[in-house]
């Protein structure tokens, strides 16, 4: 039975999803917003927040992490300007929005995750 099971596997086994999931997080990172199904954005928000809970600790712990889960530059970028800009805020980094249109190969439900 499917009950109380959490988390989208996209088709992929536990390594390939787990960098599948750190490319979309080290995009959203450099870019600040990114197109995407809503499927990956959804579970993409709970990896990012993670990140960026971990990052407002500010501590060395907190930044080899970040550099445990992402590229330097972007581990840099999380700890030195997303986690400042997010002090105050207890969660919530991220926002959703839902597209109105769909992928036209697939009929996929596109969403822009983005920084708040």
């Amino acid at each position: 039975m499917k009950h109380c099971k959490r988390g989208r596997k996209f088709g992929l086994k536990r390594g390939p999803r787990k960098a599948f999931l750190r490319n979309l997080t080290q995009s959203l990172i450099r870019n600040e917003r990114i197109l995407t199904t809503e499927a990956r954005a959804k579970e993409l928000r709970g990896f990012v927040e993670r990140l960026i809970t971990h990052g407002k600790k500010q501590n060395l712990a907190a930044l080899r992490l970040l550099m445990e889960k992402l590229p330097r530059v972007a581990a840099y970028k999380v700890y030195h300007e997303l986690a400042p800009r997010y002090a105050s805020r207890r969660g919530g980094y991220t926002r959703i929005l839902k597209q109105t249109r769909v992928r036209k190969h697939d009929g996929s439900k596109m969403a822009v995750i983005e920084f708040v």
